[in-house]
């Protein structure tokens, strides 16, 4: 169906009761634009509410990013980091407003394939829908590696690191098979929880500790390094740049989440309250954590507290990254579930078929992720490397061209040309920081592999520094 631009669009209209017949059985349907007739018998895809919408999309961007995020200060120096979290929170959250409004002119749109599809037909398609999936696995490998961490943590590797970066893949599968959004948001509410107050206890506990746990034990009192102004490489500094983009780019999934919205509406609101939690939250355990721990600051940041409280953050954490894996397995899954049964009726009935097409996707999403996450076991720099080249990618560029497409015919005041200028900045702006992050994160895992002479992929050996 085609809408035009300029018209503005009633998102009450998107809903549509009527009757009709599924099975033999007449009951009451939801036509939706993108998921066509959804019955009482099936799984209901319009099912998220505002307050859920907000938990999920802090869990989209709050487990890993929170806990990189210390990492950044580090290679920036404080001042300079605070800077960076404070301008990209500013470009992300602008771009996450601007897929709202775009969905509303757009019904048929439900993930960023689909805006691929409207500026470039069947090739944009095919190349947003699968960097869709590449970034969403590989922020499934990236969970895959923090789980292993913290099961690390907590049992002082009681386990060969490859079995536990498994047992986080079958994990990962069972909950990320979970149909909708709106029937996980209720395990989103435990995740983020968890999350934050791990992040909480860590805070204070940097506050308080003798010294971080990877500081050396010597007798005399530490004294932490911290440095306002720190010298980076190049290269250094767009890969921490391009962490930090990753901490906040959960765009590419807010198209899926305002499309499983009851009221689209609100979408905007749920997008300001997400976001200034995240900013506040990353600005103040970024500096909290550097200042007290310098350059002993750990990745993942949990580790950063003493030994006996880094089991302890690990511990509270874990349900949270439990549920963050849930939620990037889901996303590719579900991703590759629409393309495979998109105007079917198997779409939205419980039936084998559908059974089958969801857990075939879930579980190779799983699998795929599973081989990545054990052949780069280095989460600073796979965290770099997704956010630089899928990040910038999806959440800044195509966000400046929505804006454009939308509005470019809307009369010229001045409000105009400001938000004209600020969507060529975040094209030219996200072009310049996919390039320098891709470049500065390659060279993190090069230098990295050096460092542990080669024998980082399917490793037994302990990513905790547990012992």
């Amino acid at each position: 169906m085609s809408v035009d631009p300029g018209k503005e669009i009633n998102p009450k209209e998107q809903i549509q009761r009527r009757p009709s017949v599924m099975d033999g059985t007449c009951t009451n349907t939801i036509h939706d634009e993108v998921f066509g007739e959804i019955g009482e018998g099936g799984p209901n895809y319009r099912s998220l509410g505002w307050k859920g919408t907000v938990v999920v999309m802090l869990k989209t961007q709050i487990g890993l990013g929170a806990l990189t995020i210390p990492q950044v200060f580090e290679v920036l120096g404080l001042i300079p980091g605070a800077i960076c979290v404070i301008a990209v929170a500013a470009m992300i959250t602008w771009a996450n407003y601007i897929v709202g409004t775009f969905k509303l002119r757009h019904r048929e749109v439900y993930g960023i394939e689909d805006v691929g599809r409207i500026f470039m037909g069947r090739f944009g398609y095919e190349f947003f829908g699968w960097l869709f999936a590449i970034y969403w696995t590989l922020t499934a490998s990236a969970s895959f590696i923090g789980l292993s961490t913290c099961f690390n943590a907590i049992s002082s590797h009681g386990a060969c690191t490859a079995i536990f970066v498994a047992v986080a893949a079958v994990m990962g599968f069972f909950l990320g098979s979970i149909q909708t959004l709106g029937k996980i948001s209720w395990i989103a509410w435990i995740g983020i929880i968890s999350i934050v107050c791990s992040i909480l206890v860590l805070t204070v506990s940097v506050g308080v500790q003798d010294r971080p746990a990877a500081a050396p034990q010597t007798p005399s009192p530490w004294k932490s390094d911290f440095v306002l102004f720190a010298t980076p490489t190049p290269a250094e500094a767009f890969a921490a740049v391009a962490t930090t983009v990753f901490a906040f780019a959960g765009t590419p999934a807010f198209f899926n989440i305002v499309s499983e919205m009851k009221d689209p509406r609100v979408y905007t609101r749920a997008v300001m309250v997400c976001q200034s939690i995240m900013a506040a939250l990353y600005v103040v355990v970024g500096c909290v954590v550097y200042y007290y721990c310098g350059s002993y600051v750990a990745t993942p940041a949990l580790g950063s507290a003493g030994a006996k409280m880094k089991k302890v953050c690990y511990g509270i954490a874990l349900p949270g990254l439990f549920v963050s894996t849930a939620m990037f397995v889901h996303f590719t899954g579900k991703y590759l579930f629409l393309r495979f049964m998109r105007g079917s009726s198997h779409l939205t009935r419980n039936s084998p078929t559908h059974w089958a097409v969801w857990i075939s996707c879930t579980a190779g999403n799983a699998i795929v992720a599973y081989i990545i996450a054990s052949a780069i076991p280095i989460l600073s720099g796979l965290a770099s490397l997704i956010g630089a080249f899928g990040g910038t990618l999806m959440s800044m560029q195509p966000t400046g061209f929505m804006w454009l497409y939308d509005n470019w015919y809307e009369k010229r005041t001045f409000a105009w040309k400001v938000s004209f200028v600020w969507s060529i900045f975040m094209i030219l702006g996200g072009t310049f920081l996919t390039i320098a992050g891709s470049y500065g994160a390659v060279v993190a895992i090069v230098n990295d592999y050096k460092a542990s002479g080669g024998s980082a992929a399917w490793s037994c050996a302990d990513n905790s520094a547990s012992s």
